[in-house]
């Protein structure tokens, strides 16, 4: 496999990132492929936002993975920075190729470079395979998320 690049997204990378956001039962249900319309807006805002990188791994030419890691100034833990990782997607042709990997140590990095002490992720109580990644990787399920819709 060709040489990987990590980079932030762009707006000609949305179709590959919703349609990876989409593949799976979860995101079947919350995603809408067939109007870019508000994902297109979404990534302008993050793209204004200093504490918001969307990014994408790119593999000869082709989006194959896609992060969101937002930095979070905070007052608890003596005001300590902290970093969330979300929407995490590897394109099903990646999947177990290390891909996943080297992006979550991309986020780690980067939270380091950017003051962070913790970096923290949610993953939703179905998906055990992340879950098991997420341990194999030095991440301890901790805590117990709740969720509002609104």
């Amino acid at each position: 496999m060709g040489d990987l690049e990590i980079r932030p997204a762009v707006a000609d990378d949305i179709p590959a990132i919703v349609a990876m956001l989409a593949d799976d039962p979860l995101g079947s249900q919350r995603e809408s492929p067939d109007d870019l319309t508000p994902y297109l807006a979404a990534l302008e805002r993050l793209s204004n936002d200093p504490n918001q990188h969307a990014v994408v791994a790119v593999r000869e030419g082709r989006v194959v993975g896609t992060l969101q890691l937002t930095i979070v100034p905070g007052l608890s833990r003596k005001g300590a920075t902290r970093s969330i990782i979300e929407a995490v997607r590897v394109h099903a042709d990646e999947r177990g190729s290390g891909l996943g990997t080297r992006f979550i140590e991309w986020a780690v990095d980067r939270s380091r470079r950017e003051g962070c002490q913790l970096v923290q992720l949610t993953s939703d109580a179905t998906r055990t395979d992340a879950h098991r990644f997420y341990e194999r990787l030095g991440f301890t399920a901790s805590h117990v998320g709740f969720k509002l819709q609104l």
